[in-house]
């Protein structure tokens, strides 16, 4: 009798335009019931899920790891780069930055609004929320954003656009 192993299934997702990575990743470990470890488990890439998930690209993801995770995650190497930063921009890790009125339109963190660079949305001429403007909670990696809404209080995102002043 031979003895199949037999492979696990995954739920696959789209990424969004824009989408940063922390945000895919979130993503698709809640379709597929997944830890940070469980993910980096089945890629073979331990710790480095969690550290991207954190925007942690120092160093940035080589050719080899984003193709084990493109293997996994069913999303085109290429593809996966433009979740990252450009290459030699500066990161800003903390705080996580939000438009929350880019949001309601695409349900996604972008990874342009953690560029040093980035001073404000240039869609929609906001400026950019580091925190709740309810109760002051400052927001959490976007890999655990669930409902879009505030961990602490639950205001959601769009109510928070409301608050986003004019640059």
């Amino acid at each position: 009798m031979e003895v199949v192993e037999i492979q696990p299934w995954l739920f696959q997702i789209e990424p969004l335009q824009g989408e940063s990575l922390s945000h895919f990743l979130g993503r698709f470990r809640q379709a597929n019931d997944l830890t940070p470890t469980g993910l980096g488990k089945a890629t073979k890439l331990g710790g480095a899920i969690a550290r991207w998930e954190k925007f942690r690209f120092n160093p940035l993801p080589s050719r080899q790891q984003l193709k084990a995770l493109a293997k996994v995650v069913g999303v085109d190497v290429d593809r996966l780069v433009e979740m990252l930063p450009p290459v030699g921009a500066g990161m800003k890790i903390e705080p996580i930055r939000l438009c929350a009125a880019c949001y309601t339109e695409s349900l996604c963190h972008k990874i342009e609004w953690q560029l040093k660079v980035t001073q404000g949305c240039a869609s929609h001429k906001l400026s950019l929320l580091s925190e709740c403007p309810n109760c002051g909670a400052r927001f959490k990696i976007p890999a655990l954003w669930i409902n879009g809404h505030c961990q602490r209080c639950f205001l959601t995102f769009a109510d928070m656009a409301k608050s986003q002043k004019t640059v």
